[in-house]
């Protein structure tokens, strides 16, 4: 059994949503932690809501040595359903430091990103294709948000690639959205009306 518990991904924003007293920064905090039990469990399609997501979302990404931006909900639902498919939407996350403003949300974690080998492979790393993996790396990331408490986009960066490792998983370990969605099923919370 998995040390790994995708129960446990949103700890740290649990914890600051419980000592959180402004009224948007709570929201926004509540919005960012829907959206990431929602990615989790591979409903992706539900963080595009109105009421969550910009119109035309801009994703930056900066991993494996390269920048990769996506502009526009098609480009980003398109990675999300990919991911869904492949179990690259299950991770887990330690040691995470958050903050929140007005209208940006920052945060520094440890993440464990399942990941097939054959993806690892193609990237050039040298890893059983037939596998899966987690893979493990420093991340700092940046979420925007417009006057109304919606999601702008993702600015997400890998802090130090040297560092970055792979966890080969037991088939039994390997998580699906199928397993997933169940167990984060009572921690997707409905958005409360918005405070301001």
């Amino acid at each position: 059994m998995s040390r790994f518990d995708v129960t446990k991904t949103n700890i740290a924003v649990a914890q600051l949503i419980e000592q959180t007293v402004n009224p948007r920064h709570l929201y926004l905090l509540q919005a960012y932690n829907r959206h990431r039990n929602l990615e989790v469990a591979g409903r992706w399609e539900e963080i595009f809501a109105p009421d969550m997501t910009v119109e035309e979302p801009v994703y930056n990404f900066n991993t494996f040595g390269r920048t990769i931006r996506l502009e526009g909900a098609d480009a980003i639902k398109k990675v999300y359903s990919e991911w869904a498919g492949t179990g690259e939407c299950i991770f887990y996350v330690e040691d995470e430091r958050i903050a929140v403003g007005d209208n940006l949300i920052c945060t520094d974690f440890v993440l464990y990103q399942q990941t097939p080998g054959a993806a690892l492979a193609a990237e050039g790393i040298d890893v059983d294709p037939q596998a899966t993996y987690l893979m493990k790396n420093r991340q700092y990331m940046n979420w925007p948000y417009d006057d109304q408490g919606r999601l702008v986009g993702e600015d997400v960066w890998e802090v130090d690639p040297s560092t970055r490792e792979y966890i080969r998983l037991d088939p039994s370990e390997v998580l699906t959205c199928a397993q997933s969605a169940p167990l984060l099923e009572h921690l997707i919370k409905p958005l409360p009306a918005r405070p301001f």
